[in-house]
């Protein structure tokens, strides 16, 4: 199911044995885009401390009832490691806390989750032996690569003759937890247009000056599927949206089986 993540926002989360926090933005990665971490302020219970809950541990999403099920303790999620969310997360810090719950790494793979599309199947203890501690100290001093949600909405969208809007926002797969569009918000161009586009058509992205450019044209965007935010994005629409930018589809790459991820309101 695709849905704008401003509607996230907010969202419970629940361990198996009570409430966690509710959601206040979350953590992608530039090279793939899938959404790492859940940034989960949690009140009072914890004193005001924001953790960090990755995909991988969501068992149900429920958008009716606007709640994440994680199959988590909250005894677990009070010994977690500290992580300072007001500060880049590294790889180390990554490496930490995805060893701290005995999930398997992410990065390395041919996928959005690495040996995988669905962060879920890495819950799943691997058959291969575990890494040396070489080799796991040597993977996490890598890049984490992370981008706060929040930091970047605003951020300025150049097309290939020039600007074009703002990013106002993400649309993702809950899934693949997989960031699949920016909507960008045209401003004066075309008062009251919002489209999508993919991030598989971002040429680059500069954090230092908070722009992105795309390979796009100004007046194929114009001319492109509107998009609004009240309507569901259906397999129909995606389908204009790339048949009218003459893009292959992300569906087409990625050719695992749907998993049997329990989503209310919704068949899987």
């Amino acid at each position: 199911m695709l849905t704008n993540t401003t509607h996230l926002k907010s969202f419970s989360i629940r361990a198996t044995d009570g409430e966690l926090g509710t959601v206040a933005e979350f953590y992608f990665d530039d090279e793939t885009w899938g959404i790492r971490y859940l940034v989960v302020d949690t009140g009072g219970w914890l004193g005001g401390r924001r953790v960090l809950i990755s995909p991988i541990s969501v068992i149900r999403t429920d958008w009716q009832a606007r709640q994440l099920d994680c199959q988590l303790t909250k005894k677990q999620v009070e010994n977690s490691p500290d992580i300072d969310t007001r500060k880049p997360v590294s790889r180390q810090h990554e490496f930490t806390c995805l060893d701290y719950y005995g999930y398997r790494n992410y990065w390395g793979g041919p996928y959005i989750w690495g040996p995988s599309v669905y962060p879920r199947n890495l819950a799943i203890p691997s058959a291969v032996a575990p890494q040396s501690t070489a080799d796991r100290i040597r993977m996490a001093s890598i890049d984490s690569h992370l981008r706060s949600s929040d930091a970047v909405t605003g951020y300025d969208i150049d097309a290939a003759d020039g600007e074009i809007g703002h990013l106002n926002g993400f649309v993702m797969d809950d899934e693949a937890w997989a960031v699949r569009y920016i909507e960008v918000a045209t401003r004066n161009w075309w008062p009251g247009k919002k489209v999508l586009v993919s991030p598989e058509w971002i040429e680059r992205v500069s954090w230092e000056d908070s722009k992105v450019y795309v390979a796009l044209t100004r007046e194929a965007i114009r001319n492109g599927p509107a998009y609004d935010e009240s309507l569901p994005i259906t397999r129909e629409y995606e389908n204009r949206l790339y048949f009218h930018y003459g893009r292959p589809p992300y569906w087409l790459q990625e050719g695992e089986s749907r998993p049997s991820v329990s989503r209310a309101g919704v068949s899987t």
